[in-house]
């Protein structure tokens, strides 16, 4: 007869506990390479905006293009929208419910 060999279970202390962060940046250090891209595009803003001031008031560009560069500048300047919720499609009013519920188990 053939025994098969035991088989050995490695254990390791590699992984990291529940919440644990071991890599990467810490929290509120910003990415480096990204802040260098940001230093850099914001040099052009003002070209910019005057690029999509040109694009809206020129009568000659389609009317996408125009309403776009439009949107642009007022998100640059005040933000985008929020979202409104409304309510159902018969316009009523939107409602919170929350259920609780006690549920009971017997001993075995």
């Amino acid at each position: 007869m053939n025994a098969a060999a035991p088989k050995v279970v490695k254990s390791s202390n590699r992984g990291s506990a529940p919440g644990e962060r071991r890599g990467g940046r810490k929290k509120g250090v910003p990415n480096k390479a990204t802040q260098s891209i940001r230093e850099i595009a914001r040099q052009y803003t003002d070209e910019a905006v005057n690029s999509l001031v040109a694009v809206m008031r020129d009568d000659g560009e389609p009317a996408a293009a125009r309403v776009s560069a439009a949107n642009a500048i007022l998100d640059r300047g005040y933000g985008k929208p929020s979202t409104v919720i409304s309510g159902d499609d018969e316009g009523g009013p939107v409602r919170t419910i929350t259920r609780i519920e006690l549920v009971g188990v017997a001993p075995a």
